[in-house]
């Protein structure tokens, strides 16, 4: 659902916000600003609609806002209808067909062509990303008729109707908007009105008046965020992560404003080559041995934060329940002394100082992750040089989330494809044999020895669940939590009746 990673949700381009923009031009039905829920996504400062980032997360939202998707999500992140009216599932699992609604779309009517080419172009966008082996199995798209598309997969994903209410896969509009919101600029703010659903093909409601109400989104650094909120100045804020934490909590946690999302994902340190330090397996080992995850989970201070050794989390629905943490048998101590042989050994035989690139996001919460790992890592003779989280490194952090966990979807991230640089083939072909596996039985034992094979390599070094936080002020209306981290606009612009 990070930069923001999804995982998650993940990617979308600044371009789609903008096309959304170009296509939607001012218009719509708008509300005095006045009447507006003041929100603020944190992010780079700027104009929400241009994100200064690629995967920032004012991009995603406001392309599930501006444009739709066959389906959305509606606040609690369960998949609701979206362009497509209704669908049905064939009993083998690899066919989802779509009955589009009856909606206007700018140029014309909405055809099952237009949709088929648009949701073509959105999987395409996704090559080369952590998104795409979402998307893999996906073997064909059709137009069936007029207003019906079917989606063949070359295998059954239970998960895939949620995967195509990402915002990745919100379409575009074209010409006109077409989405449930249309934007107009305001300073520095985006203000968002939600559109009459009659203008959409969907049913009108008599008091759209009463209820409808706009929202007004601006993109604030995480600490302006945090001291307008405090200040009365926003109702809520949303896009927290690990990395916004301030120090120990501070004017954050403990607050009955404070909303922490049920987040299943992946949260530690990817390594970017296999060259010096990095070269073994072994020597790879003996920095994830070092780390003193206990203590970091008391210095952060979140609630039930869960720390692990682990690469698929830990009693998550993925969790295959074969694969066991790490080194439960040796203590801190002796962990950091083998580690710091290894580390010893290799620094005589290379004549090389042992030294590490350590690429982290910016914040407070990133602060003391450094401050942390340097220090575990300096246990064992290892300097850490911390860089931007865009720079050329030896280690860089992963912080993604899923809101359907599976194995494969852990798995796949650290895939030959997408990290040739550093990967398992062993345990890429035991993910693809799981993936085909005649049955459950069978492909929870390859993804289980699939997760062993990645671990045996230590290419990532496993840390804790990722963390999701916002700020909402007392019942604010359409927020609720969820397990993407992501929180919908449509919904928050419609008060109860």
């Amino acid at each position: 659902m990070a930069s923001f990673r999804r995982p998650a949700f993940p990617r979308v381009s600044a371009a789609l916000a903008l096309a959304a923009l170009a296509a939607g031009g001012l218009g719509g039905c708008h509300h005095k600003s006045e009447s507006a829920t003041r929100i603020a996504v944190i992010g780079e400062p700027g104009a929400p609609w241009a994100p200064a980032e690629r995967n920032s997360l004012a991009g995603h939202l406001l392309a599930a806002s501006l444009g739709e998707g066959l389906v959305s999500f509606d606040a609690e992140g369960k998949v609701v209808p979206g362009l497509a009216e209704r669908w049905i599932v064939t009993d083998d699992g690899q066919s989802y067909i779509f009955r589009l609604r009856g909606a206007a779309w700018a140029d014309g009517q909405m055809s099952a062509e237009s949709v088929r080419q648009g949701l073509r172009n959105a999987i395409a966008a996704l090559k080369g990303t952590p998104e795409a082996p979402d998307f893999a199995a996906v073997e064909d798209i059709r137009a069936m008729t007029g207003r019906v598309i079917e989606i063949r997969l070359s295998r059954p994903m239970p998960q895939f109707l949620p995967l195509l209410a990402l915002p990745e896969m919100a379409l575009p509009p074209r010409q006109r908007l077409a989405g449930p919101m249309t934007l107009r600029q305001d300073g520095t703010s985006a203000v968002l009105s939600p559109v009459p659903p009659e203008k959409r093909g969907l049913p009108p409601l008599e008091d759209w008046g009463r209820v409808a109400h706009p929202l007004r989104m601006s993109v604030m650094p995480a600490a302006q965020a945090i001291a307008a909120f405090n200040a009365g100045k926003l109702d809520m804020v949303l896009g927290g992560s690990f990395a916004d934490l301030p120090a120990g909590g501070r004017n954050l946690l403990g607050k009955t404003t404070l909303r922490l999302d049920p987040v299943v994902g992946l949260f530690g340190l990817a390594v970017e080559n296999e060259e010096g330090l990095l070269s073994s397996a072994p020597l790879r080992e003996a920095l994830s041995m070092a780390i003193d995850r206990p203590a970091f989970t008391a210095q952060i201070g979140v609630p039930n934060w869960q720390n692990t050794t682990r690469l698929i989390a830990p009693g998550s629905p993925a969790d295959t329940g074969l694969v066991i943490e790490r080194w439960a048998e040796m203590d801190l101590p002796a962990r950091r002394a083998m580690a710091a042989q290894r580390v010893a050994q290799w620094a005589k035989a290379s004549g090389q100082p042992a030294r590490l690139r350590l690429a982290l996001p910016a914040g407070p919460g990133a602060d003391a992750l450094a401050a942390r790992l340097q220090g575990d890592f300096a246990a064992i003779g290892v300097e850490v040089q911390r860089v931007d989280q865009h720079a050329p490194a030896d280690l860089r952090l992963i912080d993604d989330v899923t809101g359907e966990p599976t194995p494969g979807w852990f798995l796949q991230r650290f895939g030959c494809a997408l990290r040739p640089q550093a990967c398992s083939p062993a345990a890429d072909a035991l993910t693809a044999q799981a993936l085909d596996a005649p049955d459950a039985n069978a492909a929870r034992g390859l993804f289980a020895q699939a997760e062993g094979a990645l671990l045996g390599e230590n290419l990532f070094l496993p840390l804790g669940a990722p963390v999701r936080w916002s700020l909402v002020a007392g019942d604010s209306l359409g927020f609720a939590l969820n397990r993407w981290g992501l929180h919908s606009l449509p919904p928050m612009a419609i008060r109860s009746r």
